[in-house]
């Protein structure tokens, strides 16, 4: 783990241990990965960025208070009560919004949404 990845946990240390979870998962499954912090995200990419990991800036009225973000991009909109939101960016790439509050929220549904999102990357 970075100093950029701890310090970007600062507003929300409780989070740190689902960030590393998925960290560990995705490089696992994507050894060439790499990870990018910025100010307001953290980017997973291989040849482009295939999923995204943020903090809450804003909260709508159902979101819990505080959870983490993980974010990835897809050719088409996918339906399911886990995605907190999705936005067509620019045509053909949808950006889908997953809350997640504890490890166990990292799970084979929302990993394979990632996976979906990597090939997606890799095929551009």
């Amino acid at each position: 783990m970075t100093t950029d990845e701890l310090l970007f946990f600062d507003p929300l240390p409780q989070f740190l241990s689902v960030y590393e979870a998925l960290k560990n998962t995705l490089a696992a499954r994507y050894p060439e990965m790499t990870v990018r912090v910025t100010k307001t995200q953290i980017s997973f990419r291989s040849r482009y960025v295939f999923t995204m990991v943020s903090l809450p800036c804003r909260r709508k009225k159902d979101w819990p208070d505080k959870y983490l973000m993980v974010s990835f991009g897809l050719a088409v909109q996918k339906e399911s009560p886990r995605i907190a939101a999705a936005v067509e960016a620019y045509p053909g790439r949808w950006t889908h919004h997953v809350i997640i509050e504890r490890a166990e929220d990292l799970d084979a549904q929302l990993l394979d949404r990632i996976n979906e999102a990597y090939q997606f990357s890799m095929a551009k």
